[in-house]
């Protein structure tokens, strides 16, 4: 990986884990990924419309469909992770979504664009597997009804999302050459329109989002785009073996910040695993 594309990514984690707490601190479900889906896409706006008119990228029906079947899957993905955060900590949710997301990811990069991890990254990726047991509670969480459970399965979920979307977006822009800025404004516009019948029906709550958190919504709506805009980037001239993996240092910073800034419990735990899946995240990005 070069260090223009390891810059990128690290860039994109930092932007990535702030959103998130943003995220957790209004929480809102629809109305909140509607208010900050359509504020990103008029802040981005001018900067796509201008790369479209000065670039004029080819924009057919096979790109089309991928910026419309993008945005239903990012769709999912949002509400997913705001279901997640509302059924749990996110010291647990967070990193346990963005874990298991480079390792679908990778085995689908494997299946479906050849790519071929040597044996550091396959001790990597068992790294990962080991911390997702320790940050799930180990052995105990086989002996508990999967009930009781609701923020890991949301977090599962969300995690094979993260893999869908990541290969989706990855031929989106590598091989159907789509500008990244152009394929996630594309993709908020249409996520937009998508939700905007319920964001209607849901009017009071959206009101009460921009009246009462007006500058976290704003933060989410300008960091969610730019952390992704940066990852598309490097997805254009780097790997998705290399890419999903080193984009969750994200994880060691988010859950850092819920365990010091949220005041959340077993702080301790969550992070000795979030640093064995770092560590893993590495030897994948290194092999």
């Amino acid at each position: 990986m070069t260090l223009f594309a390891l810059g990128l990514i690290l860039t994109a984690a930092f932007c990535h884990a702030t959103w998130n707490l943003l995220a957790k601190r209004v929480g809102s479900g629809a109305p909140f990924v509607w208010l900050f889906g359509t504020l990103g896409a008029l802040i981005y706006a001018p900067l796509a419309l201008g790369i479209i008119l000065v670039q004029r990228p080819e924009l057919g029906k096979a790109q089309l469909a991928f910026i419309v079947g993008s945005a239903l899957l990012h769709i999912a993905y949002f509400l997913l992770l705001q279901q997640g955060y509302r059924a749990g900590d996110l010291s647990l949710v967070y990193p346990l979504a963005r874990g298991t997301g480079p390792m679908l990811s990778t085995l689908g990069a494997i299946a479906l664009f050849g790519e071929r991890p040597s044996p550091l990254a396959l001790t990597g990726a068992a790294l990962i597997i080991g911390s997702i047991f320790l940050l799930t509670g180990g052995a105990r969480l086989l002996r508990r009804p999967l009930s009781a459970d609701g923020a890991v399965v949301f977090g599962l979920l969300t995690g094979a999302l993260i893999a869908t979307y990541t290969l989706w977006d990855k031929h989106a822009v590598s091989a159907l050459l789509i500008p990244p800025v152009v394929l996630d404004w594309a993709t908020a516009v249409a996520r937009s329109l998508l939700l905007t019948p319920i964001a209607a029906r849901r009017w009071g709550e959206v009101r009460a989002l921009w009246r009462e958190h007006r500058l976290p919504v704003l933060g989410v709506a300008i960091l969610t785009p730019l952390a992704y805009i940066l990852v598309l980037t490097a997805m254009r001239f780097t790997p998705v073996s290399y890419v999903a993996p080193a984009r969750e240092i994200s994880i060691l910073i988010g859950t850092a910040m819920g365990a010091r800034l949220l005041d959340e419990s077993d702080g301790g735990r969550r992070l000795l695993a979030a640093s064995g899946m770092v560590l893993g995240i590495i030897a994948l990005a290194l092999g």
